[in-house]
């Protein structure tokens, strides 16, 4: 089994994915073979409309790092998507993420269908409702499975370290990573 992580933060050892590696450190002790991706900070196009990817099958034609993280995504059982919340959204990276894998995933056959994902957002002290319901929307109409925790998958994190200081988000981030591995052992049996 495998689980990709994908950090839309642009601070690679930031909050986002200290809360990343949390649900990941779980999912490893369970066995699970476990990646963290950074997407934040990484040059990116949002999404064209072109269709040009129902030609291309699995595919965008904007040859970037998106493509990579698809197909990574593709080949996982389980996939973390990770943004801090930026002005109550997620940040582009995380946009482009969801919209061109989403239309690629359309185009393919769907591989998305009844992989588990989850969200996770960093956040001053609110907004992060909506970024979380923008990944999940994203998880949903690709018809996937949506595990929760003992709260939201968030953590209240203004700079730099806060997320270790952040008792709630810790143990929110444990309980999501058990849930999931109890989610893997129903869904493979």
């Amino acid at each position: 089994m495998k689980a990709i992580a994908i950090n839309g933060s642009p601070r690679e050892t930031g909050n986002t994915a200290g809360m990343l590696n949390t649900v990941l450190e779980v999912l490893k002790a369970g066995g699970v073979e476990t990646e963290l991706y950074q997407a934040g900070g990484k040059p990116v196009m949002g999404c064209k409309a072109c269709n040009a990817c129902g030609t291309t099958k699995g595919k965008c034609i904007t040859d970037d790092w998106v493509n990579d993280v698809y197909k990574k995504m593709v080949a996982a059982d389980v996939i973390l998507i990770g943004s801090p919340t930026y002005f109550a959204d997620l940040t582009p990276e995380t946009k482009a993420v969801i919209d061109r894998c989403g239309y690629i995933s359309r185009r393919d056959g769907n591989p998305l269908s009844r992989k588990i994902g989850a969200a996770v957002s960093a956040v001053r002290r609110s907004g992060e409702i909506h970024t979380l319901d923008s990944i999940q929307h994203f998880f949903l109409i690709s018809d996937m499975v949506v595990p929760g925790s003992s709260y939201w998958n968030m953590s209240i994190s203004v700079g730099l370290g806060d997320y270790d200081n952040d008792a709630e988000g810790n143990r929110t981030m444990t309980r999501l990573g058990e849930n999931i591995l109890w989610l893997l052992e129903k869904i493979k049996a």
